[in-house]
């Protein structure tokens, strides 16, 4: 079994952490690195886990075989920096910082190191994350696979081979989430303003949202057939279809934005 050193344990480095432990990696073989001391005992007494304050409570021999990346990404530079040491030993880093560019990672921790940048989002505290990995040249298969494994401990797993994909997959994917619950929060305000009791569109908006995502999920058909089967022609849903389909509808909204959220992860990554 692998040796995993986690590097935070927020939302989704604790997400991340439960399903390992799901997946059959021996806690033992789990340390998680937590500032705050209590954080870190409430883990170990919870998970069985090994879990240190800082990378000083690390044995200078500790040589795990992925380090993983899950602290905010605004600190990386002040985090990472101890964590060089762990180079020598070739494990391989999975960062899971959005918006940091594998060549960040190389300037702290030089050019031998072996990185992965990952970009999953938020469904991952509920198991149906979507994640994307790209590796840097000295990622070897194994250590990809390995990397593979881990990431599909919470969802989905794909592989982009140029980094440069990475700022498309942050705004579709990465970002994705806000959409769809903004769809939800819009449907659940249009049903109060037809006459809606709040109670009765809020329920109605998140079923439907939540519901119509699994039978895509489930599906084979493409997104446009599932569409198209709910459509009767001069029907209520094709009025609506009329509407959001139109001149500035949905689509050229989501295009809009996806380009906005692109270019905005240029920005942050330079």
């Amino acid at each position: 079994m692998p040796t995993l050193l986690l590097i935070g344990c927020g939302k989704m480095g604790g997400a991340m952490l439960e399903g390992w432990l799901d997946q059959g990696i021996a806690a033992t073989d789990i340390t998680v690195v937590e500032p705050s001391t209590d954080m870190a005992a409430t883990l170990a007494g919870k998970y069985g886990i090994n879990a240190v304050s800082g990378p000083q409570d690390l044995d200078d021999n500790y040589a795990p075989d992925v380090a993983i990346l899950a602290v905010k990404p605004q600190i990386m530079d002040q985090v990472l920096p101890p964590y060089r040491k762990l180079v020598a030993h070739a494990p391989v880093f999975l960062s899971i910082a959005a918006g940091r560019t594998i060549a960040s990672f190389e300037a702290i921790l030089g050019a031998d190191a072996a990185v992965v940048r990952a970009m999953p989002n938020t469904p991952a505290s509920v198991g149906r994350a979507i994640t994307v990995g790209c590796p840097n040249a000295n990622v070897t298969p194994t250590q990809k696979k390995l990397c593979d494994q881990l990431l599909s401990s919470v969802g989905d797993v794909e592989w982009v081979a140029e980094e440069k994909h990475m700022d498309g997959v942050t705004a579709v994917s990465g970002s994705g989430p806000a959409y769809i619950f903004l769809l939800a929060e819009a449907m659940s305000h249009a049903g109060r303003l037809n006459g809606l009791a709040p109670e009765l569109a809020d329920k109605l908006a998140r079923a439907t949202v939540a519901g119509a995502g699994e039978l895509l999920h489930q599906s084979s058909e493409p997104a446009a057939t599932l569409r198209e089967n709910v459509t009767s022609p001069g029907g209520t849903t094709a009025a609506a279809l009329e509407v959001l389909m139109g001149p500035h509808g949905m689509k050229e909204l989501l295009e809009k934005a996806i380009t906005a959220a692109t270019e905005r992860s240029k920005e942050l990554a330079s």
